[in-house]
């Protein structure tokens, strides 16, 4: 789950919201900076340009076949910084969050992304978990994207405020959580039950599988229901991010009407 470059314990983060988000929420993991020659008058990038000289961290000008190399290909806008790794969380770090809001009258949303291979769906879902208020995304250790750079930059921003936590069972993961009060809904488009017309629970946990072949056995097995996105003929799927968007903003609209 770890991206490791080199064999250091640094990870390569690029992109302008990325960027920003590590400086306003990781500043002292920042490493080293780098700055694409010739876009000196891009605001945004003056803006990061001011945070990182703010924080005291050295920012180096480079020209952009370097910057391409940096970023292995990747969409970096000019703006490449190096940061100390941030590794997923752990079940323990689920267990003492779930069971710190067990017994509080509020609205805990998390998801869990079953067997979510690409990263750019993965750092996608984040940034939905992260507009809809989840509280954590979760995925397994064995059978999920890597926490890649790639992920972090289609995140845009999510990764430093929305925890990422990396279970070893799964299954066991989701029987704990519906042990302490969450309800495990999973999404399958061969379900009868349909999305809108759940009764969800102030406490959600939101499956997604993945686009190949949805949840696994165990997985399923382990969710309080299951239901779909209804869709119109011909549709076979959405993508898994998007999906993701659709389920967990469906489980805000519900919850705030039942503050109405």
């Amino acid at each position: 789950m770890l991206y490791k470059k080199k064999n250091r314990n640094r990870e390569i983060i690029y992109g302008i919201n990325a960027v920003t988000s590590a400086l306003e929420n990781e500043p002292d993991k920042i490493t080293a900076a780098w700055l694409v020659k010739g876009r000196e008058d891009d605001r945004r990038i003056m803006k990061i340009e001011q945070m990182l000289n703010q924080y005291g961290i050295k920012v180096q000008s480079a020209m952009r076949h370097f910057m391409d190399e940096k970023s292995e290909g990747g969409v970096h806008q000019g703006v490449i910084i190096e940061m100390v790794a941030t590794p997923p969380k752990d079940e323990h770090f689920l267990e003492d969050m779930v069971e710190a809001a067990e017994n509080e009258d509020s609205s805990d949303l998390y998801l869990v992304l079953d067997g979510v291979t690409d990263p750019h769906n993965l750092g996608a879902a984040m940034r939905s978990a992260w507009a809809a208020g989840a509280k954590a995304v979760i995925v397994p250790k064995d059978k999920s994207a890597p926490f890649s750079p790639v992920a972090r930059k289609t995140a845009s921003g999510a990764a430093a405020v929305v925890p990422l936590i990396a279970v070893t069972n799964l299954a066991r993961a989701l029987n704990f959580l519906k042990e302490h009060g969450v309800e495990v809904v999973g999404m399958a488009g061969e379900s009868a039950g349909s999305i809108f017309e759940h009764e969800f629970s102030r406490k959600t946990a939101i499956v997604m599988g993945s686009e190949e072949s949805g949840m696994r056995r165990l997985t399923r097995e382990n969710c309080d229901a299951i239901v779909k996105i209804p869709m119109a003929d011909g549709v076979e799927s959405l993508n898994v991010s998007v999906a993701a968007g659709i389920a967990l903003f469906e489980v805000v609209r519900r919850n705030s009407l039942k503050q109405d």
